[in-house]
């Protein structure tokens, strides 16, 4: 897999609780320092790296004495309130094993399944997925969070959640690491003779009907989640990995060749969200483009407010609106970086103005080149 990483800028690693915790309740704090060693070894080959880490019920449902039974919605809350204060910190201490000045830092992010779906949460989410990522010391590490999320609500596993992650942050390669080595034409603990898939080009019925249940004894996941990950992933053009993570240096141990199952997305995260934004999305209003602002989309440029004479329609921030020139030619569609009202406040003016217009500033443009699509459709 190595040629996988390298040809990958920006990875999501999932962290199943079957490997951050052990048999005794307890972080397995040694390889917790190996995968932090690992990950610090990605970063210093200029690659961005978010993590999805389980494990605070478990951690927190030892604190609250709950044992191994299965939990009540409020007790399961409660144990993640425990346990993400216990989990973050044992994050933060392995990413500094070293006491060095370029030591990573954690930074906690908590969602929920409504995050993924309600706009104004994703488009907050993706903003601060991005800010974070621009930091070189600094790695995200996402959980689900339980201590808010209802049975309506939950995301229901952290495989899933880490493809919506992935998707979030257009990554090429979402690695999901737990107690399995990757996919089987049936269950290899019943089946001596099922056969391992080392590559899946496509998610074909035969491919979903292989997927089998969980399998261990804190994992809330399985094989079934694992391909509604693929799902997300390789709708986004996001490659994923699944391998075995039980050993130390989990992701060197897959550079080097390990084992495991390697679904190849068919396009590139740009190209699969060109193609949403072109095909799947349904446009709210529209920006009319002066000529001078028409010229300069059609030679790769965003749009700033500046070139913008008009608009019509009513629309959200992170809504999609057309671009027109002002013949009233359609010469795309984008993602609005603001709701109609405010974009109305902003138009003709430079983007250095837009603060002290609105007091606030979310970008410089009103639609960046990477959320749009210029395709002149009549």
């Amino acid at each position: 897999m190595n040629f996988v990483f390298q040809q990958s800028q920006r990875i999501v690693i999932k962290i199943g609780s079957s490997l951050i915790i052990g048999a005794d309740f307890g972080v397995r704090e040694n390889w917790l320092e190996t995968l932090a060693q690992d990950i610090a070894g990605l970063r210093r080959q200029g690659k961005q790296v978010v993590i999805v880490t389980s494990g605070a019920v478990a951690l927190g449902r030892h604190v609250l004495r709950y044992g191994t039974r299965p939990l009540e919605l409020e007790e399961k809350q409660a144990a993640a309130a425990c346990g993400q204060i216990k989990l973050i910190s044992h994050w933060a201490k392995a990413f500094q094993f070293e006491e060095k000045a370029d030591s990573l830092y954690p930074a906690q992010i908590l969602l929920t399944l409504d995050d993924s779906e309600n706009r104004r949460r994703y488009l907050n989410a993706c903003n601060t997925l991005s800010t974070l990522l621009a930091e070189p010391h600094i790695i995200p590490i996402v959980n689900e969070n339980d201590t808010v999320a209802t049975s309506e609500i939950r995301v229901g596993d952290n495989d899933r959640l880490a493809a919506r992650v992935a998707q979030m942050t257009s990554a090429d390669l979402l690695v999901l690491f737990s107690d399995v080595d990757g996919l089987y034409n049936a269950n290899p603990n019943n089946n001596p003779n099922a056969e391992f898939i080392s590559e899946i080009s496509q998610l074909t019925p035969e491919i979903e009907a292989m997927a089998g249940g969980t399998g261990s004894a804190f994992g809330s996941g399985g094989m079934r989640t694992k391909i509604e990950a693929a799902k997300i992933a390789l709708a986004a053009g996001c490659s994923m990995i699944i391998g075995r993570g039980i050993a130390p240096h989990p992701v060197k141990r897959l550079i080097e060749g390990e084992k495991c199952t390697f679904f190849r997305a068919a396009s590139t995260p740009k190209s699969a969200r060109k193609h949403w934004i072109s095909g799947s999305l349904h446009a709210a209003g529209s920006y009319v483009a002066d000529e001078g602002a028409a010229a300069a989309l059609l030679n790769g440029k965003s749009l700033l407010p500046a070139g913008v004479c008009a608009i019509e329609g009513a629309f959200g921030r992170g809504d999609a609106v057309l671009i027109k020139n002002n013949k009233g030619r359609i010469l795309g569609k984008g993602l609005s970086a603001y709701s109609s009202d405010d974009a109305g406040r902003i138009i003709g003016f430079k983007s250095s103005e837009i603060e002290r217009i609105l007091g606030y500033k979310y970008r410089d443009t009103l639609i960046h080149r990477d959320d749009m699509v210029i395709e002149i459709i009549q």
